[in-house]
């Protein structure tokens, strides 16, 4: 899934950093400021979505970071977890390009 979301966010033209689980994710973003949006799914290894977007709530750095949940978990409680721990809004696999750039306009978020 990485893979793809990478190859469709490169060909709109946007930087992409990976991160392979939670906890790189975290120590990736640690101190950054100017990174504008983070792609999270739900179910990762070593620390799942919904911690990884509360933790990033906590940085005063991150604080206007756009967070997307990009899951196949379609129940409203993992839905509605992940936006109280501060997700900008979900998307649900599969999806398309098309799908992915209108979640990206509604959060705000242009081509690069």
């Amino acid at each position: 899934m990485r893979l793809i979301l990478r190859k469709h966010l490169i060909a709109l033209g946007f930087e992409v950093l990976e991160a392979g689980h939670g906890r790189e994710a975290l120590a990736a973003l640690d101190g950054m400021s100017d990174v504008d949006l983070a792609l999270v799914d739900v179910n990762m290894p070593e620390m799942g979505g919904v911690e990884l977007v509360a933790a990033l709530r906590k940085q005063q750095a991150l604080a206007s970071l756009r967070v997307l949940m990009v899951s196949s978990e379609q129940d409203f409680d993992t839905m509605q977890a992940a936006l109280e721990a501060g997700a900008n809004d979900y998307l649900m696999k599969p999806f398309t390009p098309d799908g992915l750039m209108s979640k990206l306009e509604l959060l705000g978020i242009s081509k690069g």
